[in-house]
């Protein structure tokens, strides 16, 4: 189990209420699900999280299966919604 930090960006932290937490899992999966456990009472949380990328320590997931991305001890996950414009 890792333990590291998730970081909220424009309408993601909007959303969570906040612009990071701490995570305690050793996929990107678990702690994204930790983390909708943790915001379920924010109604539009688990809908901008669905819509986001992620980088993991700076690299991006693409759409690698995000049970399939560990997490390192100590690393950063940026949660990056949709943006407008290009």
């Amino acid at each position: 189990m890792a333990s590291g930090t998730i970081r909220y960006w424009a309408a993601a932290r909007e959303a969570a209420g906040l612009a990071e937490e701490a995570y305690e899992a050793r996929t990107l999966r678990e702690a994204l699900d930790a983390a909708r456990e943790r915001h379920a009472g924010r109604p539009t949380f688990a809908t901008v999280l669905a819509r986001s990328s992620f980088l993991v320590d700076g690299d991006p997931v693409g759409k690698r299966d995000h049970a399939t991305v560990e997490l390192p001890e100590g690393g950063t996950v940026e949660v990056l919604p949709p943006f407008a414009g290009g």
